[in-house]
């Protein structure tokens, strides 16, 4: 029991921590362009990661090509999230991005039972009504780059799972190698911001360090902590519970405000998402179970 609940306080803290990066992100590029905050993000957390890098556990050249190239399809859903947090709330922009929960298996090509189509639809009502929430108009260009990030994302998930099979990759050297290449990929176009970085005050350099390392590196290997300690379904919940958080930090410190539309809109945007994943997880596993079953399958794949 008490390990159950180290883990499952560690995966609270990791969505805790994603959904205020939404919060973060957008006042930290109040004080400095997008890709200066960009650049810096990956630069601090690569500089953090020097001993990895050139230590007797450096990464190996599997880890060097797929770490670079989920760099740079990462760097491209940040630069989507980053611009399109800039535009709308802290709140829409973390319930927006929750979609990629179910664009995943959609992008994957998963064979899904219509149901989760269902539900799918029901997460793209609660969108409309969100960004509509303060009367009928055309969603902004925050949300329209959230959608975008949300398909990007999703992209970069399926990505991950295809060039990562039936590899031992170790988290944290390639984590490293993802820091670098998204450092050299914004060093060229971020330069004209960097003369601002003399302007800023102690709390926007704060706000830089929390992004490179509570939203960037402790997230990502306290996650891979965690799962490999518990089941995908129960991490996917609390994990999924990220739109809510970034909504209370948004409302709770940001300042912002939901209308009774809008509210509906959040609601639908969480049951579907749930509802969703809770369908493609038994689907999933039904397909597991089913496998071994069957006198032509692979019985390789079921260890």
């Amino acid at each position: 029991m008490p390990t159950t609940r180290r883990t499952d306080g560690v995966l609270l803290a990791v969505a805790v921590v994603w959904g205020s990066s939404y919060l973060t992100a957008k006042t930290a590029t109040d004080a400095l362009p997008v890709l200066t905050v960009l650049l810096l993000r990956h630069a601090v957390a690569a500089l953090a990661c020097l001993p990895v890098l050139c230590g007797p556990g450096s990464p190996s050249r599997a880890e060097r090509l797929c770490g670079g190239l989920l760099g740079l399809t990462q760097s491209a859903v940040l630069v989507l999230e980053t611009y399109g947090v800039a535009h709308t709330s802290a709140g829409n922009a973390g319930l927006i991005i929750s979609l990629t929960l179910v664009l995943t298996p959609v992008l994957d090509r998963a064979r899904l039972p219509r149901r989760f189509f269902l539900a799918a639809a029901v997460c793209v009502a609660g969108v409309g009504l969100l960004v509509c929430g303060s009367g009928l108009h055309a969603p902004g260009a925050g949300d329209l780059l959230m959608l975008a990030a949300a398909v990007a994302r999703a992209g970069h998930v399926v990505l991950v799972g295809r060039v990562t099979a039936g590899r031992t990759l170790r988290p944290l050297p390639l984590t490293a190698v993802q820091s670098v290449a998204g450092a050299v990929l914004f060093l060229g176009p971020a330069a004209s911001g960097l003369p601002a970085l003399t302007r800023i005050g102690a709390v926007t350099w704060a706000q830089l360090l929390y992004l490179a390392l509570g939203c960037g590196l402790f997230a990502f290997l306290a996650q891979t902590w965690a799962i490999q300690r518990t089941s995908a379904t129960r991490a996917g919940l609390l994990l999924g519970t990220e739109p809510v958080w970034a909504l209370l930090v948004g409302i709770g410190f940001g300042g912002e405000r939901l209308t009774v539309l809008s509210a509906l809109g959040a609601a639908l945007i969480m049951a579907g998402t749930y509802w969703g994943r809770s369908i493609e997880s038994a689907h999933r596993a039904a397909s597991a179970h089913a496998r071994p079953m069957t006198v032509t399958g692979d019985l390789s794949r079921a260890r």
